[in-house]
Parts: structure tokens; sequence; C-alpha cells
């Protein structure tokens, strides 16, 4: 009884583990690294980084859904951005100027280009 009280805790706890080491799969090993070379791209990566990243990291879900393979037009991410539907928040333009969240679409296209 004791032994497959044991398997059955074993094999919960190794299938815990298998789906959170998937491979990410939107981009492509190319060896080559993101460098964004204009100044709203580079802002774009800052504002992303300091507001965004904590439920999306880089791009990919983690609290937040994915970015990377959404097909939403930027002023649909911009709308959800500043109305925070469902459980993201709102982020009000004190927050996030409109510049910025201009940036921060420019910067996404960008990622998914790379």
């Amino acid at each position: 009884m004791m032994v497959l009280l044991l398997s059955i805790v074993v094999v919960v706890l190794v299938s815990a583990l298998f789906p959170s080491c998937s491979v990410r799969r939107s981009e492509a090993i190319t060896g080559k690294e993101f460098r964004p070379g204009k100044a709203g791209i580079v802002n774009g990566e800052r504002v992303f980084m300091a507001n965004c990243q904590k439920c999306h990291p880089a791009g990919e879900s983690g609290l937040g859904p994915t970015l990377n393979g959404n097909p939403a037009p930027g002023f649909v991410k911009r709308f959800q951005v500043r109305h925070g539907l469902g459980v993201m928040p709102s982020f009000k333009k004190v927050e996030i100027s409109k510049q910025d969240l201009h940036d921060i679409t420019t910067y996404l296209h960008e990622w998914k280009r790379y």
C-alpha cells in the first residue's frame, strides 16, 4: 500500500515538472542577438521591461498571455493597456505616456520580426 501511494506521489510530482520545462515555440534559435537600433524601439524596450515584463516575460506567456503570437493590431493592444480588460491592470497616461505606449507596440513588432 505504501509503495502504491509513493508511486502515485512520484508520478504527480514528475508530471507537474514537465509542462514547466517546455521549449519556447515563438522564435527560432538563430544565434543572433536582438539589438534595437532606433531610439523609439530602445524606449519601448525600457518601458516594456519596467511595466510589462513581469507578466509577459520576453513577450511570452507568464501571468499574462503571450504577446509575440498575438495577431491583434497595435491599436487593440494599446486599448488593452489603457483599459486593462480581464485581469490585466490598466495603465493611465501618467504611468505610460502616449508616446511610450506607441514605442512599446513598435518594440513588440520589431521583437516579433527578430
